[in-house]
């Protein structure tokens, strides 16, 4: 699927509601659950994360978050997801902190620890997905987003998708996220918040990823740093519009697993 034919997708926006209603395609997903999942990475390091399963489901997103922050980055946006038809598991990664009720793994861990070093957490996530025998999209929020890059670039037979919010060259390598991207095939989603210098980070993305369905979405109303950006007590304005280019991007890799 080309280009072209997502971003047209992208501009109907097809089905969204309007604000305060769930976003994205009408499908019945019939009972919504949530319940604690514990993992444990390659590394011996248990991380904590929540499974919000649907019935049925038509993907698993694995919802990473920004620095000082934690699994609960995505209270509201798992349950919207849910709606649409999306289970998801949310994790509270090893670089983490306090922000949206603070980050069980890095407080057991106790030490701060580099960007890269989060990436066995993901890992896990991962290999915990594939078992659940579902598609899995890839959801990164700042550093994670680049993160979710290079997983994708690693894995791509793993991976149906990835959505990247404020993504970055976060690491003392400066360009492993390009070198990355340059060998992303898997559809990609990247946003960011209304500013010049993340507006070009995600424009790196889209333009080296050789993959042939990939969106850039240019917040024109609010925006804001990372997967906040749909969160409408910080993103106001923003908020609806970006949800409605998500569950737009998300319908459309849905349709294309059928």
């Amino acid at each position: 699927m080309r280009t072209a034919l997502l971003a047209g997708l992208l501009a109907l926006g097809a089905c969204n509601p309007q604000p305060g209603q769930n976003g994205g395609s009408t499908n019945s997903v019939g009972r919504v659950a949530a319940e604690p999942v514990t993992l444990t990475t390659s590394d011996g390091v248990r991380v904590d994360g929540v499974y919000t399963q649907v019935e049925h489901p038509r993907a698993l997103i694995l919802l990473f978050h920004q620095d000082d922050s934690g699994k609960d980055e995505y209270a509201l946006i798992a349950p919207r997801l849910a709606q649409t038809g999306y289970s998801s598991l949310r994790i509270d990664q090893r670089r983490g902190g306090a922000l949206f009720g603070g980050n069980a793994t890095a407080q057991r861990l106790g030490k701060r620890v580099g960007y890269l070093d989060a990436m066995p957490d993901l890992v896990a996530a991962l290999d915990w997905a594939k078992r659940q025998k579902l598609p899995v999209i890839l959801w990164g929020s700042s550093y994670s987003a680049s993160l979710a890059v290079l997983l994708a670039a690693d894995r791509p037979g793993d991976v149906a998708a990835v959505l990247a919010f404020s993504p970055g060259e976060y690491f003392d390598d400066t360009h492993l996220l390009a070198r990355a991207a340059a060998k992303l095939r898997t559809p990609v989603f990247v946003t960011s918040a209304q500013e010049g210098r993340e507006i070009d980070g995600a424009r790196a993305v889209i333009d080296a990823a050789p993959a042939q369905a990939k969106v850039q979405f240019v917040p024109k109303l609010g925006g804001f740093h990372g997967s906040s950006t749909l969160l409408r007590e910080r993103n106001p304005e923003g908020a609806e519009p970006a949800w409605k280019a998500v569950t737009g991007f998300l319908d459309t890799v849905a349709a294309a697993k059928r």
